[in-house]
């Protein structure tokens, strides 16, 4: 009967180290997993920013260039505004009286609205890529929280295998496997096992240790 018995316990004791050791390899998988799904979700936040960083070089040059075409719009009507004054002038018209006043006039109101024109395309288009950069900042920070959480949650999926890998060693008695394992009991007993180096606040079986 007692050989039996050791049998019995040696068996029960084998079984709880085999569960133990996947319950260890599937902790430290999750954890892996946890990290490997923040660096990339790092890298893509990070090209992400890059984008909005492009997003905003292409506003600022959308407003130069629109600043610069505007610049020369307004030259080129002060030119025809000044060529119209000139051709008046040849053919002996006043050219502050009249018909040829108002044709300046005309020349110069047309050519302002058509330079305000381009000012607000100009702006119009920078406005586009501003509201694209924001929203892929936002993106880029959506994603890191993402890759935040996987961590967190890998972490988490590694605290409970080891939760169950320190209740299948106490409940085998195994002291042994539990050093094994990076897990020691507490010396008076009333506490749970201490997973790596740490307690691990396992109730004792007369209710929780808030010590």
């Amino acid at each position: 009967m007692a050989v039996l018995t050791a049998i019995a316990i040696g068996t029960m004791v084998a079984g709880a180290a085999l569960r133990a050791k996947a319950a260890h390899d599937e902790g430290k998988a999750a954890e892996r997993a946890g990290q490997a799904q923040q660096t990339v979700a790092e890298s893509a936040a990070a090209l992400t920013d890059y984008n909005a960083q492009v997003a905003d070089l292409k506003a600022k040059d959308a407003l130069e260039r629109g600043a610069e075409e505007e610049s020369r719009f307004r030259a080129s009507v002060r030119d025809m505004v000044g060529k119209q004054r000139t051709g008046f002038a040849g053919a002996n018209i006043d050219v502050g009286f009249g018909s040829a006043a108002d044709v300046q006039a005309d020349t110069a109101y047309l050519g302002e609205l058509d330079a305000r024109t381009i000012r607000v395309n100009a702006m119009r288009e920078a406005w586009g890529f501003q509201v694209e950069g924001v929203d892929l900042r936002e993106r880029a920070r959506i994603t890191r929280m993402e890759g935040d959480e996987a961590l967190k949650s890998g972490k988490a999926r590694k605290g409970a295998a080891y939760w169950n890998m320190a209740g299948d060693l106490v409940g085998a008695g195994g002291s042994l496997l539990l050093q094994q394992y990076g897990m020691r009991q507490t010396s008076s007993g009333g506490g749970g096992p201490v997973v790596d180096g740490r307690y691990s606040g396992m109730p004792s079986a007369g209710g929780p240790n808030h010590t």
